[in-house]
């Protein structure tokens, strides 16, 4: 069984659910159900899959997992794409917000890389 709390990937990944949360406070309230409810769950799916990954024993499983929420966190960074285009984020509100999407996927993408070369 792995520690999750010694992966890059998870830390980055655990300060984007906080930021995701913290960023949707601010949309429409009729969003409650659409998008909002979308990024969240996507954010948190992400260090979600990484815990679940880690506490697997196989190294298929693992990286099965790692894959998931890689994909998760595509889908977090469309959606982040799609608020700040119909003007429920200001860039002033998101600079932050992005680069933390962009290191984890960045981060997240060596550990699968390195994974799959095992």
């Amino acid at each position: 069984m792995r520690d999750h709390t010694k992966l890059r990937a998870f830390v980055l990944a655990d300060e984007l659910v906080i930021m995701t949360y913290q960023l949707t406070r601010v949309f429409p309230r009729e969003e409650m159900y659409g998008i909002t409810a979308q990024m969240r769950r996507a954010a948190i799916s992400v260090p979600s899959n990484i815990v679940e990954g880690c506490a697997r024993d196989g190294h298929k499983e693992y990286l099965r997992f790692l894959k998931i929420a890689f994909a998760s966190l595509k889908e977090l960074h469309y959606q982040y794409s799609i608020a700040k285009r119909i003007g429920y984020l200001k860039n002033n509100q998101t600079n932050n917000y992005e680069a933390k999407i962009i290191e984890t996927e960045k981060v997240l993408a060596a550990l699968i890389r390195s994974l799959n070369t095992v």
